[in-house]
């Protein structure tokens, strides 16, 4: 099935929840709004795009089980700050909240939202293969690509960012390696990249995330592609880690590629304005269940680092590859 899509048998959300990949591949219902907040907040859902149709289908929850106005408005303003960082997520919920308004009865405004939160899913995954058709072209037959974090099908409805144009590439013949970093503290590099690569029979070896720069020293990868949470006037908001990768990168002579869709773009804000979310300490003191570190230590966890534009060679977007950044964008 897709990342996250609606049923229309069971009027329910149903996602994969991530949080148990690789080891076991399970489906969640939510039937309420205050389900699927949760569901973003553990991550069960994850990745700017797929937020984004999580906060459309979120709209739909709460118009089908809210009847006050007033609560309603409540419920979606919880729902666009379950994770602040994204900007996609919140495009999500104000684009199919307009779509709602338009109509005059509860029952009308309910279908207004869902018919445009499907359409989001399916824009999502026609973005994305756009994506794939422009990035593939920045790939050359036996390539070794470096990426970091996840963003792949599992954090779009369908296909993905950097890694759709990874499989867009070898979709044209072309043969293209991966290297997966593990994206420390939650792995969804290991978890979810090296997973989503095996699935498709893509090539991938997975390393730590400080043998980034090693790597690239010893020219075992040729080129670094990564997605983006959100695109702002001076660079880019990714994943922690994704910066340590572009200093490296440009300090190799690498070409350094962000994929990302122009849902992501909020380029008339700057990066310091923007809330880059803080993850709880259990993420570092433990590993699953097993405590790896003191509990009494100071803990700094951010989830998301900004990268200039002077270290990125260019955005991939489903208009295009953009180059001259500082001008474009």
């Amino acid at each position: 099935m897709r990342t996250i899509e609606w049923d229309d048998k069971k009027d329910v959300v149903k996602l994969i929840d991530q949080t148990l990949l690789p080891g076991d591949y399970k489906i969640v219902e939510c039937t309420h709004l205050d389900e699927l907040i949760e569901a973003i907040k553990k991550l069960k859902v994850r990745g700017a795009p797929a937020l984004g149709v999580a906060g459309a289908f979120g709209v739909v929850l709460a118009f089908m089980n809210e009847q006050d106005e007033a609560t309603l408005k409540d419920e979606v303003e919880k729902l666009k700050k379950a994770r602040p960082t994204a900007v996609n997520l919140s495009y999500g919920v104000n684009r199919t909240l307009q779509a709602a308004m338009c109509g005059k009865s509860m029952q009308e405004r309910c279908s207004y939202a869902l018919d445009e939160a499907k359409r989001i899913a399916e824009e999502d995954v026609a973005v994305n293969r756009k994506i794939g058709e422009y990035g593939s072209a920045l790939l050359e037959d036996g390539d070794v690509v470096l990426t970091h974090c996840n963003a792949g099908r599992l954090a779009c409805v369908d296909w993905g960012t950097a890694l759709g144009v990874i499989r867009t590439a070898i979709e044209k013949g072309k043969q293209i390696e991966v290297i997966a970093c593990e994206t420390r503290p939650l792995n969804q590099g290991s978890r979810l990249t090296a997973w989503e690569l095996l699935q498709d029979e893509i090539p991938v070896t997975l390393i730590t995330d400080s043998m980034g720069a090693a790597v690239m020293r010893e020219g075992k990868a040729n080129k670094v592609l990564v997605g983006a949470d959100r695109v702002v006037k001076e660079g880019v908001l990714n994943k922690i880690g994704t910066y340590m990768h572009a200093v490296v990168a440009k300090a190799h002579g690498i070409p350094f590629y962000v994929a990302a869709p122009l849902s992501s773009f909020d380029t008339e804000r700057s990066y310091k304005a923007v809330e880059i979310e803080e993850r709880g300490p259990e993420e570092l003191l433990f590993f699953g269940e097993k405590q790896i570190a003191p509990l009494n230590v100071k803990v700094y966890n951010p989830a998301f680092d900004f990268t200039p534009f002077e270290l990125i060679e260019a955005i991939i977007t489903e208009k295009g590859v953009i180059r001259d950044l500082k001008e474009d964008v």
